[in-house]
Formats: structure tokens, sequence, C-alpha cells
């Protein structure tokens, strides 16, 4: 059984850092599209990052570029993103998903989800 599983969440003031950790587990996800999508309330699911296949390509939604990182470990099948300098709008529950195809990968039709976890930045 696939999973995806969020954690590293929480209360955050504005200029603050959080690391949202996904755990992958169920088959290997070396070669997948690992995406970050969050989604704040009464809002659409929207883009936040990717990384691509090993790694070496990653692309970011303009409102987070310069202030979010995502990486991975294929030895522990984890991706992380790391937020910092993080603001009052960045308040959303953020999920984690994964996909076969490259092609498209800022549209939320991935294969895999996980349950997502609750980020809220006070000011």
């Amino acid at each position: 059984q696939v999973q995806l599983v969020e954690s590293g969440g929480g209360l955050v003031q504005a200029g603050g850092s959080l690391r949202l950790s996904c755990a992958a587990s169920g088959r290997t996800f070396s070669n997948y599209a690992m995406g970050w999508f969050r989604q704040a309330p009464g809002k659409e699911r929207e883009f936040v990052a990717v990384l691509l296949g090993s790694g070496t390509v990653t692309s970011y939604a303009d409102s987070v570029k310069g202030r979010f990182t995502i990486s991975r470990d294929n030895a522990k099948n984890t991706v992380y993103l790391q937020m910092n300098s993080l603001k009052p709008e960045d308040t959303a529950v953020y999920y984690c998903a994964a996909k076969r195809s490259y092609i498209n990968y800022r549209a939320p039709q991935y294969d895999y989800w996980g349950q997502g976890t609750q980020v809220t930045v006070s000011s």
C-alpha cells in the first residue's frame, strides 16, 4: 500500500522557519515527480514546489521562490520542504504528492497524496 505521510507543520511567527517532511512507503519514488501543494480555507489547492527525479531539477511558485527549498533523501524515501521567512499568507494545509509523469507538474493531478499538515503563521 502506497502512503505519503507529512509531518513538521505547526504554528510559527512571521519570519520564522519550518521544515516539512514527507515520508513515502509502499514503493520507491526516486523517479517520480514529488510535489508540495497547499490549500488555504476557501481557496483552491495551489502548487508550491516540485522536485523531479533524482532531485537535480526543481521548480517553485513565484510566491515562495527564494524562501522555500525542496529536497529529497532517496535513502530514506523522504522529501522535505524547508520554509524560511514565513509570512501569514503562507498559512495553509500543506500536501505532499507524487506522480509518475513529469508533465504539467504544477497542476494538482498527482497519483498519490498525503493527508496534509497544517502550517499557521501568525503576524
